[in-house]
């Protein structure tokens, strides 16, 4: 997700090393970036666990000494700031989204929120990738208004992400690719998806994306399971290049109620001229502009959602069509990720001098 910021930084002549928990793409990094493992529980709220994390962190930055450190998500942003502070070292922080953490005010908000505000005091530049979360963060008096910075989104790499004709046979297929989390709105997806399915033949409902086996919020295999044998829904399990599976698709749907920052299969899907249906939501609606390269729905509920399904069934083939390009354009014209590279160019560059 960072290759290609981390690629335009190397052409400038930066040494750029990578630091997140290892997994199946850390030896794709390899390839190209210098590479470090860290121990960060992403989800949880064991204490000695995150002890551990910022201890990782304080040796890690203690040792290489950067110039610099770009952090994403919410321990990196909060642990990583802490201890470059202790160290004099420059930070850039990229609040991508909120997450489940903020749906619900409880305990774990407030100390996030807490950690939070101490935490971005001393960051030297804090981006958002929505204004929801900006405006938020500022009135709650989380951040200075003056350190802040709004970007579209991760952006999206428009040259990888471009239209594919599909070939029409008749089946029209709606898709969902994200995380199987319950925020994401998967189970507004496959009510919606009954609904539609009583009332038309020829249509498909899939879900793409990976299973968590451990998350309390992730959907379950049996539940998948379920779901795949009444055949309302159809899973695809997951995939490292989605686009196969955006080019197969007539119409991409993310019902979320989530707090995201800006999702990238919408931008992605959006890049490769499909229409989309998702959440007037936090993130979600910064990608549509409604009726023009898709619709937005409302939040937690499947009847809303099934109609707005509905509605693009019942559009042209050309309608679709005109809608899809709209979205390619916006992307084009807000969204494309060299808008983010150049923000972040600046604002290194800006720092270092």
């Amino acid at each position: 997700m960072r290759k290609n910021l981390g690629l335009s930084f190397q052409k400038e002549g930066y040494e750029v090393i990578f630091i997140c928990p290892y997994d199946k793409y850390s030896e794709n990094i390899k390839e190209h970036f210098k590479y470090i493992n860290i121990d960060v529980d992403a989800r949880g709220v064991n204490p000695f666990k995150d002890l551990k994390t910022i201890y990782q962190y304080y040796t890690i930055y203690k040792k290489l000494k950067p110039d610099i450190v770009l952090q994403y998500t919410i321990k990196p942003n909060i642990y990583g700031t802490m201890v470059a502070s202790i160290l004099k070292i420059p930070t850039i922080n990229n609040i991508a989204g909120l997450g489940a953490l903020f749906i619900k005010q409880n305990i774990f908000t407030k100390l996030a929120k807490f950690l939070y505000k101490i935490s971005q005091a001393k960051a030297t530049k804090v981006f958002f990738q929505n204004k929801d979360d900006f405006e938020m963060f500022k009135n709650e008096g989380l951040v200075r208004d003056e350190k802040c910075d709004v970007l579209p989104g991760s952006g999206v790499d428009v040259d990888k992400f471009t239209p594919v004709e599909k070939k029409h046979d008749g089946v029209f297929i709606f898709l969902l690719a994200s995380r199987m989390l319950w925020e994401k709105g998967i189970q507004e997806f496959v009510d919606a998806a009954k609904i539609i399915r009583a009332k038309h033949k020829n249509v498909e409902f899939q879900l793409l994306g990976p299973l968590d086996t451990v998350s309390s919020i992730a959907i379950s295999k049996e539940q998948m399971d379920i779901w795949t044998t009444d055949g309302c829904v159809e899973y695809l399990g997951s995939s490292d290049d989605v686009r196969l599976e955006i080019s197969k698709a007539d119409c991409i749907v993310l019902p979320s109620f989530y707090r995201e920052g800006t999702p990238r299969i919408l931008l992605e899907s959006a890049s490769m001229e499909k229409p989309i249906i998702t959440t007037d939501n936090v993130g979600c609606r910064d990608v549509v502009d409604d009726a023009i390269n898709g619709y937005l729905c409302k939040v937690r509920d499947s009847q809303d959602l099934a109609k707005k399904m509905e509605v693009m069934l019942f559009l042209s083939e050309d309608d679709r069509s005109s809608m899809g390009v709209a979205g390619r354009i916006k992307m084009i014209n807000e969204f494309d990720e060299k808008i983010v590279i150049d923000k972040y160019r600046s604002v290194v560059k800006s720092v270092l001098n």
